[in-house]
């Protein structure tokens, strides 16, 4: 790996989602959510710093009981990469890092693995990550976002829809994984998010409603990684249950480990 670079997380935490407006601070496991997204991206060794930004007094409220550092930034940006380019825009980091907020159980070491994607390769400026889907119906689920690369793990697009088309059913190969969900973890080199930022919006992002396509549409390269962890967000209160219950058995299994150690 590269030489040790300055690399800063950003976890933007907006108050005003649509579909479930506060979930960012909504409790799980006696803290608010997005502290758990921040506690699972600091475990992650590449990362130098994390902060949170937001844009509502009331995130910010919730979490001063907690040692983590709060921004606060514009109530206008249209997406999140914009709240997180504001914020790199006074910063010196090298490698931006833009984590949802909303990803309570995220796995470090996918971070690790898309950063060092970026450090070994200079010439790229993103990076995201993407999982194998096993349940038939997400490939269906327009809340999944499937994603398809090329043979150098170079992002070829991404939808809502499920890509690949496969015409002949027979020609599917059971053995082998055809359908991969997009995992919204993005890693920038600061200079390239400034400039992303300040694109317009493009046809097939309005289209899709998927930012990172913006990229794509303006000739630059998404590296893609695989990882096994399958990403859990949070973007309606059932969710929050799921993940609650996730979270729950995964403390129950590591206090059963410990005990019979």
């Amino acid at each position: 790996m590269a030489e040790k670079r300055e690399i800063l997380a950003i976890i933007p935490a907006r108050f005003a989602s649509q579909r479930f407006p506060g979930k960012v601070i909504a409790e799980l496991g006696g803290k608010p959510l997005v502290v758990h997204t921040y506690e699972r991206t600091i475990q992650a060794e590449c990362i130098s710093k994390a902060v949170i930004a937001t844009d509502d007094q009331s995130v910010a409220d919730a979490l001063a009981p907690y040692d983590i550092e709060v921004v606060m930034t514009s109530p206008d940006h249209p997406s999140g990469t914009d709240r997180i380019a504001e914020v790199a825009r006074t910063s010196t980091a090298d490698i931006i890092v833009n984590v949802q907020g909303d990803e309570p159980m995220l796995d470090p070491n996918t971070i690790d693995t898309a950063v060092n994607a970026l450090l070994d390769d200079p010439k790229l400026d993103m990076a995201t990550a993407k999982h194998a889907i096993t349940n038939p119906d997400d490939i269906t689920n327009h809340n999944v976002v499937k994603v398809v690369t090329d043979n150098k793990d170079r992002a070829l697009y991404f939808s809502r829809s499920p890509i690949p088309y496969i015409r002949d059913l027979s020609e599917q190969d059971d053995e082998h994984v055809v359908y991969w969900q997009h995992i919204g973890l993005y890693v920038f080199r600061r200079s390239f998010l400034l400039d992303y930022a300040d694109m317009a919006a493009t046809k097939l992002e309005g289209l899709e409603k998927l930012e990172q396509l913006r990229a794509l549409e303006n000739g630059h390269d998404i590296a893609v990684v695989e990882t096994k962890f399958k990403s859990i967000g949070v973007d309606t209160p059932e969710d929050l249950e799921r993940v609650r219950q996730l979270l729950e058995d995964t403390l129950k299994n590591q206090s059963s480990e410990r005990n019979s150690s």
